[in-house]
């Protein structure tokens, strides 16, 4: 491909940390057709290039699709092989968050790593419903280990708001763990996955999670769920909304790549 643009360059203009802005580029109907025959891998030095029929996959600023971790590079050459008929992003979920990490995230980490101590400040799994019970029960029964392990693993303890009614957290627990995120996110593609997990979940608390060390055992699933207590709770009460649900699921593949990306260096 060298420098001359590709087709799959617009799908891919606007890739970043907005998995709406994706799903609903998914939807266009001039989405392009798949132009290659096979994907492979090339090594170049610790790195794994991504080839279409033996020419090198480019990013958005036309950097070389690469990763110097084989797992995510299998992921990566899997899923442009299984495109079919035309180019969707939201079936490269892996590729858009790779993409992201080596276009912005090694020169904008400070502001993506502020971005999760933002979500930290008025963090999801902090503000609890006074009614009713059941949700009130559920809540602190699904989001209580999160905080506690904070707590107790790492000294960092966030308080409790009920409602809506803003709690601003102590700084110097918010600088605590802003450390903590900056430990575990060891390059730029961890970098990407946490900030995607914090925003796709609305919170650092459970974002985090997916960093502890240790088995996976299901977790992703488990924290995917945290996130959603409210809205199942609704759902159980009203009905499921289709849209909600499609949207949903559309969210769940970006946030399945991102805690892939964190189990790859989790030890």
């Amino acid at each position: 491909m060298g420098n001359k643009s590709s087709p799959f360059d617009a799908v891919f203009e606007s890739s970043g940390l907005a998995p709406m802005e994706a799903a609903q580029r998914s939807m266009r109907s001039d989405l392009p057709k798949r132009f290659w025959s096979e994907v492979s891998l090339k090594r170049d030095g610790v790195s794994l290039q991504v080839l279409l029929d033996g020419r090198p996959a480019r990013t958005p600023a036309r950097k070389l699709l690469a990763t110097c971790h084989e797992a995510l590079a299998q992921e990566l050459k899997a899923e442009w092989e299984a495109v079919e008929d035309r180019l969707d992003p939201s079936t490269l979920p892996m590729t858009r968050l790779i993409n992201v990490a080596i276009d912005r995230a090694e020169e904008q980490r400070d502001a993506l790593l502020d971005e999760v101590v933002s979500y930290a400040n008025s963090d999801l799994v902090c503000y609890r419903a006074s009614l009713p019970n059941g949700l009130a029960e559920r809540q602190r029964t699904v989001w209580d280990p999160y905080l506690d392990r904070l707590k107790t693993h790492h000294g960092i303890a966030l308080l409790l708001a009920e409602s809506v009614m803003h709690v601003e957290q102590e700084p110097e627990m918010l600088a605590a763990l802003r450390v903590l995120a900056d430990k575990r996110a060891l390059d730029a593609e961890t970098l990407t996955a946490l900030n995607m997990a914090t925003t796709l979940t609305g919170s650092a608390v459970l974002a985090l999670a997916l960093t502890e060390p240790g088995e996976d055992g299901g977790r992703a699933k488990a924290i995917w769920q945290a996130a959603h207590v409210d809205e199942d709770w609704n759902r159980q009460q009203w009905g499921e909304d289709r849209e909600a649900a499609g949207l949903r699921a559309l969210r769940w593949r970006d946030f399945e790549a991102a805690a892939r990306v964190l189990s790859v260096t989790r030890a």
